[in-house]
């Protein structure tokens, strides 16, 4: 179930849309604290499962509506997920044409090595590992924020600035 939560503002004039794809809530919360806190996220949609990202991004079944399922700006990918694997959703995003133009950002518990290597290999974005303490990892979404959201050129128009 995707549900949307409202930030104080937006960075650019314009919502600025993430789609953060992760089962547990706890850590969903903490994301979502740490957007709203640091004004990052004006709209942060969050579905629990992979099979929910990829009807999210591919507007299938209840996300056919762009209104309900705007193209995210980002995508913060956990690996660990139900039904479909993060590293399997992140493979059919990337081979999608328009869809790989998306920066996916693994943010997941796992520091192994392969899970690293197949992300990269599967063309992420960034690989991130989730700090257990919430002052770092609210620190992290900040920065993650300001990076992706507003330093960053966007393939689908100008440089995301003020």
């Amino acid at each position: 179930m995707d549900s949307v939560k409202q930030g104080e503002g937006t960075m650019l004039g314009k919502p600025l849309e993430i789609l953060l794809v992760e089962d547990n809530e706890a850590h969903a919360k903490i994301v979502e604290r740490g957007l709203k806190n640091h004004r990052i996220a004006n709209r942060l949609h969050h579905v629990p499962d992979g099979k929910a990202a990829l009807d999210y991004v591919f507007r299938r079944g209840e996300f056919s509506d762009p209104e309900v399922s705007p193209r995210p700006h980002v995508i913060l990918l956990d690996l660990r997920l139900p039904k479909v694997d993060g590293l399997e959703v992140l493979k059919t995003i990337k081979e999608d044409k328009e869809a790989r133009r998306i920066p996916v950002i693994v943010l997941t518990t796992s520091e192994a090595e392969k899970d690293v290597m197949t992300a990269y290999d599967n063309h992420a974005n960034a690989y991130l590992t989730k700090p257990v303490d919430f002052d770092k990892f609210a620190q992290q979404m900040n920065d993650l924020g300001f990076f992706w959201l507003c330093w960053n050129v966007n393939p689908d128009g100008a440089a995301q600035t003020q």
